[in-house]
Formats: C-alpha cells, structure tokens, sequence
C-alpha cells in the first residue's frame, strides 16, 4: 500500500481561522422582485399578443358603439318612412360637390328621357342633371350625374289645407325659399289615360307607344321645354285661388301677345283645401323645419333609404343594437343554465349523467324549425320577439352542457382536485371553486362564438321572413337585406350596408374567440413572460 495513502496529509488548520457567515442574521428566502400575476391578467396579457384578435376586438367595439350611438345622432327613427326617398343613394353634406358619396349615380338615357329629368331643374332649379352636365355618346345617349334627391321634383298634385296654403306663403315669404309653383290647367294636363296626376307635366306631352313623352320635334333642343302654366288676365278673369307670396323668376305681371299683364294661378280650390304643384325638395324642407324649430333641415342620408323609404343608417344602428342585446341575453342565460346543467353531469357521471344526457340528446334531436313553427302557431299572439328568444334557448343551453361536461370529466380526477377532497372539501366548492375555474376558458370562448351564431340565426330568420320584427321602433339587419334584394342591380346600397355589417361582425366574432380561447388556455399560463 501506498504510504502516502495511509498517512494523513491534510494540514491543520488553526480553529481560530474558522468563523460563521452570518452568525448576526436570520436567514430567509428571497423576496420575489416581479409582481404576482393573477389569472384574468395573465389572460389579458397573452390575448394581446394576439395582433388579429385585438383588431377584431377594436372591430367589435366600434360596431357596439356605432349600435349604440348611432340612432342618436339622426334625426330619423325605425319608423320614419317616405316613399319620396325611397331608394335615394347616399350622401355626406361634405362630399356634395364631388363625385363621391354626393347622393348621385351614373346615367346614360336617351333625348326623352333626358328632357325629363331636365325639365325638373329647369323649373325648380334642383338639377337632377347634377351641375347640368352632360354629354351625348356614341350612341346618341346622354351621360350625367343623375341626382337621385332631386328626381322627384313636384312629385303628385298634392291637397293642403285652407290654413297649410297660407303658411307655405308665410314660409316662403320669410325665407325666400319657393315651395309652390304655377298649377297647370286641367284641360291642359296630360290625358286620362297618361299619368294625369304627374305635377311634373308642366309641359305638353304625348303617348308614345304606352309611355308620356314630352312633346318636342324630332330635332329639337331637349333643354327648351315650353311651359304650359295654368294663365290667367288681370282684370278679365278670376284667379283660381287667391295668392300672394313668392313667384317663380320672370313671372311678375307679365304681358301676353296684347299686350295684357298676366299672371300664373298657383293652386286651384277643391274639395278638402287647394290643390297645389310643390317641389318636394322644398316642400320636405318646409315640413321638417316647423317640425325641428332649428333651422333648415334638407334631406340628406348617409347611408341612402329602402325601397320603402326608410334610413338605412337609423335602422341598421337599431337593428344591430337589437341583435347584439338579444344575443348577448339569450347566451348569458344558455350559458347559466348549460354550466350548471353539465357541471353536475361531469362531476357526478354514472346514472345521473346517463339520464340527463339522454333528456339533453331527445330535445337536440328536436329540429329547430319545428320548433320555431310550433312556438309561432302557439304564441304568435304573444310577439315575435318572445318567440326567437324561446326558440333559442329551448336548444341553446344543450351545447354549452357538452363542453362543461367534457371539462369536469377532464379535471375531476386531477391531482388538486383529489387533495382538496383528501383535505374535506365538498361537492360544490369542488365543483365551482377548483375545477370550474379551468374550464371557464373554453365556456367564454364558446359563448362568445356562440353570439355572432345566434345574430346569424335571427339574421337568417328575419330575411326569410319566418320572423317579422318589422314593428314600430323595432327592425333587424335580415329585414333590411330582404328588403334590398330586389334592388340589388340598381340599388347595390340598399344590401351592401347591412351585408357590410354582418361580414365584420361574423369574421371579428371568429377571430376574437379564437384569442379568447389562447388566452384562457390553462396550459399557456406563464408563457407570457
């Protein structure tokens, strides 16, 4: 053996030398220098890494505002209807002198057609000829602007009061604005078998192959149109209605080929009041404006109306403000009910799992049609809105059971839950203070795709009509696209709006529970660094 082994090698070292560390202090673990993260944070924090479901999120929030907001801010309601307007494009006051967003489209027309719309602003001097610009083709059609607000020009022959005829006067006089232009003689309208009614016949006109024309030489000039107001002499004859307010420009005690001082009648008495020729424009300027007390109020939609006239913006806002209230209190109360429906299936399992499950399948089974049907021949008396609110939870809890069951039956046999047992917890602070918590996660994430899915549904329901919601103050985005369907080559605004709506709302929905679900995933949790 080697001596070197058997001897002790290690020097000594003098006691004095050794010595305690911290002989003075306690010692402790080090305190943690990053704050606590709690659960709802740490969600919050890896959803808004998420860049796509932020966006949606931002998406979401300003369609809920502008659902909110919105029917504040129009002096329009959902029950606002003038078949005047109906189907007008829209317009921004900011945007009036451009081509864009001004309330105008495209036209190309011919000769007779043309004099038409230009004999509209030849009167009233609202151009429907936006500018009075145009161009002739080609083909010999004339190209323009055609301005869809001033096309109705003086519209019908209209009936006012003895009392209206006087205030349109006063109206006039104090604002300078013409409401009321020169009648035409009834021998001198169209024939009966034309539209004898259209005031904006102020000229001769013919039928032409079943259609009113105005009468003009093949080679005329379509802008020089003759009118044929309803004339009177001074001194001679009788005025139709006694008048004494604005006249149309030129028109002031004319003289005709005698030599005599002549006047326009503006309105003849009949039965019920005057019969007057109005341009709408002015006409709807002088109505809103007694109504309002604010000043001027010109017709304008930012978004165009319906075929029957309707705001487009008033009644989308409350249409989406309907859906979202309805499909958020129909999936709190699915999600109350199926969390607690399916909490007791998972945790519980066995006989009691089968025969809920089983309750839970037979309702499923039911299609939700019939069931809609049935609720609609029962209870059609009790609203509509009563019936889509039943008809959705009736099934709608059934699929929020399933995912709590899947979740308790995942979690229940976990360690934790297993020590808290140990430990003497019971059935319900098992169930609703540990595993309840993890599954929360994938519940919100399913109710907040559940939301856009019940919007759809209504959506589906109200377009097809199985649902009327179309009732005083109350609408729904499927009635609005049911009601542009028929327009949609002419009128692409009346669909692409509310069309606009739903495709934000269905794509924001999917892409913001899809970070919901990230972010509640229990299994991320810390990832967030």
């Amino acid at each position: 053996m080697d001596k070197n082994l058997s001897t002790n090698t290690i020097p000594e070292v003098a006691a004095e030398k050794f010595a305690f560390v911290q002989q003075s202090e306690t010692l402790h673990d080090k305190k943690l220098e990053t704050k606590p993260v709690g659960y709802f944070k740490g969600a919050f924090k890896r959803f808004c890494k998420n860049k796509g479901s932020v966006v949606a999120a931002c998406v979401i929030a300003f369609l809920v505002l502008f659902a909110i907001i919105a029917p504040w801010c129009t002096p329009y309601s959902v029950s606002y209807s003038d078949l005047n307007y109906a189907k007008v494009l829209p317009r921004n006051s900011l945007f009036v002198n451009t081509n864009f967003w001004d309330g105008c489209k495209k036209n190309a027309v011919g000769k007779l057609t043309f004099a038409e719309n230009y004999a509209i602003g030849l009167e009233t001097g609202h151009n429907v000829v936006k500018n009075n610009q145009y161009k002739i083709n080609d083909e010999g059609m004339y190209e323009y602007r055609h301005d869809t607000y001033f096309e109705a020009g003086c519209g019908k022959y209209r009936t006012v009061s003895q009392a209206e005829f006087i205030d349109i006067q006063r109206y006039q006089n104090e604002t300078g604005i013409q409401v009321i232009y020169p009648t035409v003689r009834l021998r001198d309208r169209p024939e009966a078998e034309q539209d004898q009614l259209n005031a904006n016949y102020y000229y001769k006109t013919r039928m032409v192959a079943g259609k009113t024309e105005p009468l003009l030489e093949v080679n005329s000039d379509p802008t020089s149109i003759t009118p044929v107001y309803w004339t009177y002499v001074e001194g001679e004859e009788e005025a139709p209605v006694s008048y004494s307010s604005k006249r149309i420009e030129g028109e002031n005690g004319f003289k005709n080929a005698a030599g005599k001082t002549c006047y326009y009648a503006y309105g003849r008495v009949v039965s019920g009041g005057v019969e007057i020729r109005a341009s709408y424009y002015d006409y709807y300027i002088y109505q809103h404006t007694q109504v309002l007390k604010d000043g001027i109020k010109k017709p304008s939609f930012l978004f165009g109306t319906d075929p029957n006239g309707k705001d487009i913006l008033t009644c989308l806002a409350s249409g989406a403000r309907f859906s979202f209230l309805f499909a958020i209190a129909v999936a709190a109360v699915n999600m109350l009910v199926g969390a607690l429906y399916g909490s007791v299936e998972g945790y519980y399992g066995g006989k009691i799992d089968l025969i809920m499950e089983r309750i839970s399948d037979i309702l499923s089974a039911v299609p939700f049609m019939i069931v809609i049907t049935l609720l609609k021949l029962h209870m059609g008396g009790s609203g509509h809105m009563l019936v889509l609110f039943i008809a959705f939870f009736l099934t709608g809890w059934i699929g929020m059971a399933h995912t709590t069951r899947m979740q308790f039956y995942r979690f229940k046999n976990q360690e934790y839950v297993l020590a808290a047992r140990t430990l003497g917890a019971k059935d319900g602070r098992l169930m609703f203070k540990h595993i309840f918590p993890n599954a929360i996660g994938t519940l919100v994430t399913s109710c907040a795709l559940v939301i856009p899915s019940m919007i759809y549904s209504e959506t589906n329901l109200t377009f097809l009509g199985i649902i009327n919601l179309e009732s005083g103050n109350l609408t729904s985005v499927g009635t609005l696209i049911a009601a542009g369907q028929a327009c949609m080559d002419m009128f692409p605004h009346v669909v692409f709006f509310p069309s606009l709506f739903l495709a934000l709302l269905m794509l924001s929905f999917n892409l913001f529970g899809n970070g919901l679900r990230d972010a509640f995933n229990p299994s991320l949790r810390g990832s967030e660094g």
